[in-house]
């Protein structure tokens, strides 16, 4: 029988993303430092922004044309400026940038084993800007365990 996993220790870190306007960039060494600071080696990696226009993703770091085909597909999916949506207080981009983090999320929770991120060997995990505009996005990594 294995023995259930306590959080014996737990540590928080956070960083600073500057973003170029919409599209993606890779967190995944910034939030591996943080759980290497944590000095956890079983757990999990809590990672968190708290932004209503941006999100988290965990996917295919090889071939950038994954995430091109996925800007292309949201692009088709949530239109900037449709006439569906009211709330453009900020611009055309406004409430498609929500509808877009609301659909892939701002967390992510990703096991920690030997010191580090457990990810596999085509995963990265980025941080996806919704608005067309540059951003300064708050990531905060949360690591629980022992």
């Amino acid at each position: 029988m294995t023995r259930p996993l306590l959080a014996e220790h737990v540590a928080q870190d956070g960083f600073i993303v500057h973003t170029r306007g919409r599209g993606f960039s890779e967190i995944t060494a910034q939030a591996g430092n943080a759980v290497t600071a944590s000095r956890v080696q079983t757990g999990i990696a809590s990672i968190f922004t708290a932004h209503t226009s941006c999100s988290l993703l965990l996917g295919e770091n090889a071939d950038p044309a994954v995430r091109e085909d996925l800007e292309r597909w949201f692009a088709r999916a949530v239109p900037d400026g449709d006439a569906i949506f009211r709330h453009d207080a900020e611009g055309p981009d406004d409430m498609p940038a929500h509808v877009r983090s609301i659909l892939t999320g701002v967390s992510l929770t990703v096991p920690v084993h030997g010191g580090k991120l457990l990810l596999g060997t085509w995963q990265g995990i980025y941080l996806w800007e919704h608005r067309i505009d540059p951003h300064q996005r708050k990531v905060t990594v949360t690591v629980l365990g022992h």
